[in-house]
């Protein structure tokens, strides 16, 4: 925020300063996507680092921001993906599905994970272990760019304005994606969408499938799993 505009939120009818410092560096680090110094927050922010220091600390102990000890660089934490997770649609959809995502993963023998859309990128809302000595799980609210992973192409495959691109249009015709990892030898995504009444992808649930060579993979047999999964959630949410 320029000095600029400061003053122009400083010049509303009803003020409150504290609170829009807040809001400038939770906003500020949610668009940087890396931690940033305290100087280098204030600095982005046109304000003194004296200005937004009790602001940082009042964050960082509220739980919205973390510090990393050894670099002293703060970042967002994970506290308002947990608190929007709290809001009624997005809670209706964990409810529902994480049990029918432990039924799936304990059918197939693999770890199960939901995964929605939030400003571009998946974020991982429910993540269920398989039963088996080795698994390989994401943790809960992992992120990253839709475009560069399976569940994110299936979720953008069923969205208006897919288009005609050519991997997405594949996806939409057959309904899923089957593809290897995009960060791990040895695992294949498996992926597809939940979808509203209109066809629209509200989520996507990706197995991330962990090829052993003692055994043989079993792709089809868990695609049809998921599948099944996918249709069942979706009716019970309507």
């Amino acid at each position: 925020m320029t000095a600029e505009t400061a003053a122009d939120a400083r010049s509303r009818p009803y003020p409150v300063p504290a609170l829009e410092k807040g809001l400038e560096i939770i906003e500020l680090l949610a668009l940087a996507q890396t931690p940033l110094s305290a100087r280098a927050i204030a600095e982005r922010l046109g304000r003194s680092k004296n200005e937004i220091f009790r602001m940082l600390f009042v964050l960082i102990e509220r739980g919205y921001l973390d510090r990393d000890p050894a670099t002293d660089e703060i970042a967002l934490s994970n506290r308002l993906f947990e608190l929007g997770m709290r809001v009624p649609r997005a809670r209706d959809l964990v409810e529902v599905a994480t049990p029918a995502l432990e039924a799936l993963s304990e059918r197939i023998g693999q770890s199960s994970h939901l995964v929605v859309l939030s400003k571009g990128e998946t974020v991982v809302i429910v993540a269920v272990a398989g039963p088996g000595d080795i698994n390989f799980t994401l943790r809960l609210g992992y992120r990253r760019p839709a475009a560069a992973s399976t569940s994110g192409q299936v979720i953008l495959a069923f969205r208006d304005g897919a288009g005609s691109e050519p991997g997405l249009t594949a996806i939409t015709a057959d309904g899923f994606l089957i593809a290897d990892s995009h960060d791990v030898v040895g695992v294949t995504d498996i992926s597809a969408p939940i979808l509203d009444r209109k066809g629209q992808a509200i989520a996507s649930i990706v197995v991330p499938y962990l090829n052993r060579r003692e055994a043989r993979p079993q792709h089809q047999e868990a695609l049809a799993e998921l599948l099944s999964t996918c249709r069942a959630i979706a009716e019970e949410l309507g």
